[in-house]
Order: structure tokens, then sequence, then C-alpha cells
């Protein structure tokens, strides 16, 4: 029998103006500066500042306050707007990036440019003699080339493209001429490959013929699998081979580029990983933590747009009517534009915040450098340091790098699991994992170190990890298992 029922619950949600802030936090060094030239674009109420005029105040970091003022969507009474509160000094907001560790730095990081992988490929496929008709389709195979220099799409999948973009009906044996016969010419060797036996198949195509390539070519085309799994003892049986010339022909397969695309340097992808977001330096036996802002636009709240409302003030009363819509947008763009300069500034603060204290958390390490010294950090205890959610936390956790002493780190990676020792003292899981890095590197390759014998050596030196455990974390630092390091 169904029944009606009034049911009463509270429910917390992020308002408009809270997600993008949150969405700031979150950006990148590069995709941050990107983002305040949109504004400016966009905004005509902001303007970016040219000279020193003046320096912002400087917030209490230890406060953060997501609640923002709500900009008014619907219509408002003109005549309920306080236009002095627009007008005060108080009010005129500005934003600069203040850091007084960086006086004789430049103010602009150099990036490299160049043409795009695509591009670069055009390039070389203009050089070949082909019909219009040929050129126009070839150029449409090369933009399926994806950034690992693999075409991973079906050839009726780009065939009905073709027609449906081109106009061109083309036939299956047109485009695999085309792919095999010019595509798959190109430099780097190994681009246009469908799957990584094709890729590793071209290149050996293209090496000067001796026996090792040839008994290499026999091992990818008609013994990939084997290869693969590394069933060593099989492949030399089916191929009828001595062991020494077996392993001559993988030494020529193991120097081949498995992602050909990727040893393309202009590809722009990777520039944003080349520039950190913080910096910690030790000076003076302290360590000093700076934000990456040196590329960002100073900007504040138009000057121009606060006279133009102020000339508006004087004649509201006059033209109340004829003056109502153009009042009515000055105030929408002068609250989103002051919204905007002290979101930059929430930002700061937020970023600020959080890796001041990570660093705190982690100063044995920043001032030393031994991983060993890395302590069990979970993102709760940060948050429940500096008194912001946990997802603030992650999102500066997971998208920002910070320059040390030591080396440029993702900041995700000085957050681990707390482990105790046979000692019960707490340890940090990245220090099982060097440790298991370490063991791993010191095997012998021709009977690589299972997991259980793995997590015996382990317990050797006073730690108690599971089998399991050990497992995952090999998995974690991206290690394959023993067979698959085993070598001949």
């Amino acid at each position: 029998m169904l029944k009606q029922k009034f049911l009463q619950k509270g429910q917390q949600k992020l308002s408009p103006k809270q997600i993008k802030l949150m969405k700031l936090v979150q950006l990148s060094t590069l995709d941050f500066e990107q983002r305040v030239k949109q504004e400016l674009e966009e905004n005509p109420a902001l303007e970016e500042i040219e000279e020193e005029i003046s320096s912002i105040e400087e917030s209490d970091p230890s406060v953060i306050d997501f609640d923002l003022p709500e900009q008014e969507d619907k219509s408002i009474d003109i005549s309920e707007i306080n236009i002095d509160e627009y007008l005060s000094d108080d009010e005129i907001l500005d934003f600069k990036n203040n850091n007084p560790n960086n006086h004789n730095e430049e103010k602009y990081i150099p990036i490299v440019s160049g043409i795009s992988f695509q591009e670069y490929l055009k390039s070389q496929l203009h050089t070949f003699r082909l019909n219009q008709e040929d050129l126009l389709i070839a150029d449409f195979i090369l933009g399926n080339i994806d950034e690992d220099g693999y075409i991973r799409r079906k050839i009726p999948a780009i065939i009905d493209d073709i027609l449906l973009i081109l106009g061109i009906p083309v036939t299956a044996e047109k485009v695999e001429k085309l792919l095999v016969n010019y595509i798959q010419k190109l430099e780097p060797i190994g681009i246009g490959a469908r799957n990584l036996q094709e890729c590793l198949f071209i290149q050996l195509e293209n090496k000067k013929k001796s026996h090792d390539v040839n008994l290499a070519k026999r091992i990818i085309r008609n013994n990939f699998e084997f290869f693969t799994k590394k069933n060593y003892k099989k492949l030399q049986n089916k191929l009828g081979t001595t062991k020494n010339d077996l392993r001559k022909a993988i030494y020529q397969i193991e120097k081949l580029n498995p992602k050909p695309g990727k040893i393309y340097s202009g590809n722009p992808k990777n520039l944003d990983h080349l520039i950190p977001d913080f910096t910690i330096c030790i000076s003076d036996g302290k360590l000093e933590l700076s934000l990456n802002h040196r590329n960002t636009p100073e900007i504040k709240v138009s000057s121009l747009y606060l006279d133009m409302l102020k000339s508006y003030k004087s004649s509201k009363e006059r033209n109340m009517k004829r003056n109502e819509n153009t009042i009515l947008f000055l105030k929408q763009k002068i609250d989103s534009a002051k919204w905007f300069v002290d979101a930059i500034k929430q930002r700061q603060n937020t970023l600020m915040l959080t890796m001041n204290a990570i660093m705190d958390y982690q100063k044995e390490y920043f001032f030393t450098g031994d991983p060993y010294k890395i302590k069990p950090m979970i993102l709760k205890n940060i948050s429940q340091k500096i008194g912001v959610g946990i997802s603030t936390v992650s999102r500066v956790a997971n998208s920002k790098y910070v320059n040390t002493p030591y080396g440029t780190f993702l900041i995700k990676s000085f957050f681990s699991e707390k482990m105790i020792n046979e000692e019960g003292i707490e340890i940090s899981s990245i220090e099982i994992k060097k440790l298991l890095g370490e063991s791993i590197a010191k095997e012998n390759k021709r009977r690589p170190l299972t997991d259980e014998k793995l997590s015996k050596i382990l317990k050797k030196k006073g730690y108690l990890v599971a089998r399991r455990t050990v497992a995952k974390y090999r998995d974690q630092m991206q290690i394959p298992v023993a067979r698959m390091r085993k070598i001949l």
C-alpha cells in the first residue's frame, strides 16, 4: 500500500560563485593565467595595471571565506541602488602579486613555442606527389593520429567520416594504401600504426637488414604474444634458435620506441608540467614558500567604469528611465569585476595556506631531502590543520607542482598512508615504496623477486607488509610483476 509523507532534511549546496572559486583554486599556473586574460577580455569593468599604482592590503591567510557575495541576475529597482558604495575608495579593489622574495626576478617566464605535431606531419606528407583528392584523404587520415603516434580508429569509421565531412566516397583499399605507402613513411618512424605490434614492425622494417633484425621481425610478426608475456622458452622452441641469438633479437626490439609520437618536442601539451606552482627554498636556516604568478596580469576594477557610474549618479534623478539600463549594466559589470578580483586574492590565500601547512607538516623532508623523513600524511590531516574542506586540499594537491631544492614534485606525492613497524613507530608508505624500489633494483633480473619474496625481505628489515600490500605498492610504482621483469 502506497503512503504519502513529508520529510524535512537539511542539504548543503555550493552556490555558483563558490563553484567558480573552487575551479579557480584547481587551475594550474598556466591555466590560471589564461583564465585571468579571458576575464579581462570578457569584462570591460576590469583593467590591467600597467604601473605600480598601489598594493593590496595583505589578507589574513588563516581565514578563508568562500561565501562571496552573489551577483543579482534578476531585475532590480534602480532607486534601491546606493551608487555611493561603488564610489568609495575602500571598494576600489585591485590585485597585485606581491612576492618579497622575487624582487630581482624577471616578470615573465619564457615559453618555447613551435608548430604542432599534426602540422609537423602534414608538412612531410605534402612533399609526396599526390593528386588533390588523395591529398585531402591523406590529410584527413593524418588528423586521426593521437599524441602517441597511433591511429586507433577502425578503417570503416574513418571511411564513413571522409564521406560525411569531405563528401568523397573512398574504399578501404585506398585508405590502406595511403596509410601504408605514405603516412607510415613519415618521421618519426612508426607513426600511423594501428597497434603496438604494427608500430614495432614498421620500425624494424626501416632498420638495416641483419640476422638479428630478421629474427626480431619474425618474433613481432608471428610470435608477438609469446614476446609480450616474456615466455622465452616457448619462443626459443618456436623459432628454433639459440638462446644467444634470441637475446640479440630481443635487444633489437627493446631499442625501438613504442610511442613514437612522444619524441616530438614541439608538443605544447607538456609545457604546463615544466612550470611549478610553488617554490620552496631554504634561507638562513628557514623554509621560504613563494607562489608562482609572474606571468599573471595585475588587474583592478576599471576607473573609467567607476567614473561613468559617478556621472550617472548626478543625472539619475533627471533621466531615470533613460539611464536605468545603463546603470544596471554598470552595476553588474562592476559587481562581477569586484568578485573576480576578490576571488583571485582568496585563491592565492587558499593555495599559500594549504601549501604552508604541507611544508610545515613535512619540514624534516624539506630541510634534508631524505625520503625517509616524509611523515605519513593524508588529506584530512591538512584539512583539520587549516580549517578547510578535504575537497579543497585535494584540488590543491592533485593539480599543483612544487619546486624544491631536491627537484620538482607533484604535491600529491607527499601524501601517504600510515603504517606501523615492528617497533610500533609510525612510518610512511613512501618509505616502504623506496625500500621496494631498492630491492627490485638490486635483484637478479634472470630470477626476479616475487611479491612473496619482497614481503619477506621487508619483514627482515622490520616492516610487516603483506604480499597483497606489496603488490599494491608495486602497481602504484608502475613496476611490472616478476615474470615481466625477467631478462634472458
